[in-house]
């Protein structure tokens, strides 16, 4: 019985009991004619059944997205390969894509019949007006009988995934967080890390320019050796991200965490292109150290992409984290909600005197309610600027109605007063 009230339409199971009546009412009255009608359409729906039933539809699908990582309200191209892995042919299938809300309407298509290990490809465009990492699967494939009296569901494993990366503003250039290259703060260890061709001279290697041997080395080791250029020290640059819920107001795009994630993005590449070597830090609870640690612009998006609301201890271990990154100097850049006033001292002890610190302190309560209901307590972006001002950090806050590269051009200013 179970298996007919999955398998059999409104119009299958109106067969089914019309049939049984009108066999059960011609036997008691000896009406064969009647008889006879009840039992086609028995047989018509016995029928249907077993032509859906017959196809195992053992079915492999993978996909291939391109590009695999994109801009907000850029679109991807999915290429759906569906291949049937039963020796006989399938069916004309029925296929729904199963994909995010965000991406747009599920697709439908139509997938011919496929001979027994042959292939079909379809493809289809996805397009999303909110980062985040999206995912596409299962495909639902549905087999109808020519009468549509039986459907046939069955769902095919298989997944991929759209990661979409968060918006990017120009910032203000601001000279006086200074130049990445010979600037205060800079690093020389920074350089080593990329192996003995940093080294200021080294042994001598088959292609090497001989106008570059350094001939007083070659003399005291016995060896060739020759001089290897000197590249720039950067000046290290580490941006904190804070994503915990208490911190946070208002849900969506007009939250506040969509609003620190897009200017974290912004403080990413702008560093970057100001040459500084930048070390982005975030919550992620998959990670045995609670923490994702990121020094490329590509792996720190793909890190903003993948960042939602979590626990306080999330930002409690960035901030133990930042501590290791920190102790040599350099800029401090922290973008999140209000911290508790022992968080808040913890943060404002990571900028090292010399360096310079800049806090955006979204105000939640500008925001909306959090993610549980509540609303954030009043006052709380307030006393974590007046502490971090108080540790010579260039701190303000924000709210709903200034923008993130405006939130930015407020603190850039601010230390360009504080220089005069």
């Amino acid at each position: 019985m179970d298996l007919l009230r999955r398998t059999l339409t409104t119009r299958g199971a109106s067969f089914l009991g019309c049939g049984t009546v009108l066999v059960a009412a011609g036997v008691l009255l000896g009406q064969h004619d009647v008889t006879r009608i009840g039992v086609l359409l028995l047989a018509l729906t016995a029928g249907s059944l077993v032509l859906v039933r017959r196809h195992g539809l053992r079915l492999e699908v993978t996909r291939s997205v391109e590009p695999g990582r994109v801009a907000i309200d850029q679109r991807s191209v999915v290429t759906l390969r569906v291949r049937n892995l039963e020796p006989s042919p399938t069916p004309v299938l029925m296929a729904e894509e199963g994909i995010d809300y965000a991406l747009g309407d599920r697709p439908r298509f139509v997938i011919a019949s496929m001979r027994g290990g042959t292939t079909q490809e379809v493809q289809y465009s996805v397009r999303s007006h909110t980062r985040g990492v999206h995912h596409l699967g299962p495909l639902r494939v549905r087999v109808r009988d020519p009468f549509g009296l039986t459907l046939r569901t069955a769902a095919v494993s298989g997944h991929a995934e759209v990661v979409v990366l968060p918006r990017v503003l120009p910032l203000t250039a601001g000279r006086s967080l200074g130049r990445g290259i010979g600037s205060e703060g800079s690093i020389p260890h920074m350089v080593a890390l990329h192996g003995e061709d940093d080294q200021t001279i080294r042994e001598y290697r088959d292609g090497d320019d001989l106008r570059r041997i350094h001939w007083p080395a070659t003399a005291r080791t016995g060896e060739l050796m020759v001089r290897q250029e000197d590249r720039p020290a950067k000046r290290r640059a580490v941006v904190l991200v804070d994503s915990r819920t208490a911190g946070h107001g208002g849900s969506g795009r007009s939250g506040s965490l969509e609003w620190a994630v897009t200017l974290a993005a912004s403080v990413l590449v702008h560093l970057v292109d100001g040459a500084h070597a930048v070390h982005l830090l975030t919550a992620d609870p998959g990670d045995d150290t609670g923490v994702r640690h990121d020094d490329t612009v590509d792996g720190g998006l793909d890190a903003l992409a993948r960042v939602g609301l979590g626990t306080d201890d999330g930002t409690r271990a960035v901030l133990h984290a930042a501590s290791g990154l920190t102790g040599q100097g350099g800029l401090v850049v922290y973008v999140g909600g209000p911290l508790s006033d022992d968080d808040a001292h913890t943060l404002a002890a990571l900028r090292q005197p010399g360096s310079t610190g800049v806090a955006l302190v979204v105000d939640p309560t500008r925001f909306g309610r959090t993610a549980g209901g509540e609303r954030p307590t009043e006052g709380g972006a307030a006393a974590t600027v007046a502490t971090l001002q108080g540790s010579g950090w260039l701190a303000s806050a924000a709210d709903a109605g200034t923008g993130p590269a405006e939130a930015w051009s407020g603190a850039v200013s601010t230390t360009l007063a504080g220089a005069r």
